[in-house]
């Protein structure tokens, strides 16, 4: 649905994790092996995997200033029990926070939002308003108040809702 190019960064991880689930047909990729794959998610992971996601969803949702569509674990607690090091690089003395443990997508996306964080990006991280999408998207409007994914999909779906309403 998103017609926008992918989130900078470690934030497309995130944004690509939301956008496992078509909220409108209900399609999870993280169903099948080669979706989960892309992840490195282990099937006995997919429920934690799952977890993470709504977390996030919920989080890119207030970024945009809408309510979460549903009770989920808050991220900051799921965030907690990810383990992170500053890893130096000695040749140029660049930083970065790195993921303690190799594969687990709790450290992964904690490594992002923290990169995120730091450059000024994570705020910018936003689900689309319409309730039937909540697709994840990187807002680059120039005063950060995108609202959906695709203006040309859910923005005129809502504003055609909103001129149907007036009419009525």
């Amino acid at each position: 649905m998103n017609d926008r190019s992918a989130a900078p960064g470690a934030l497309a991880l995130v944004e690509s994790l939301v956008n496992t689930l078509d909220m409108e047909t209900g399609a999870d990729t993280l169903d099948t092996a080669e979706g989960r794959g892309r992840f490195g998610i282990a099937e006995d992971g997919l429920e934690e995997a799952r977890q993470v996601r709504e977390s996030l969803r919920a989080v890119l949702l207030a970024h945009a200033g809408h309510r979460p569509h549903d009770d989920v674990t808050p991220l900051g607690e799921l965030l907690a029990r990810a383990p992170l090091y500053v890893a130096v690089d000695e040749r140029d003395g660049s930083a970065s926070l790195t993921p303690a443990l190799d594969g687990p997508l709790l450290s992964r996306v904690a490594a992002a939002v923290a990169e995120g964080l730091a450059e000024g990006t994570w705020m910018r991280l936003k689900a689309c308003e319409a309730d039937d999408c909540h697709w994840a998207y990187y807002d680059r409007s120039p005063a950060g108040r995108g609202r959906w994914c695709s203006m040309q999909v859910c923005g005129a779906r809502a504003k055609m809702r909103r001129y149907r309403a007036k009419e009525g």
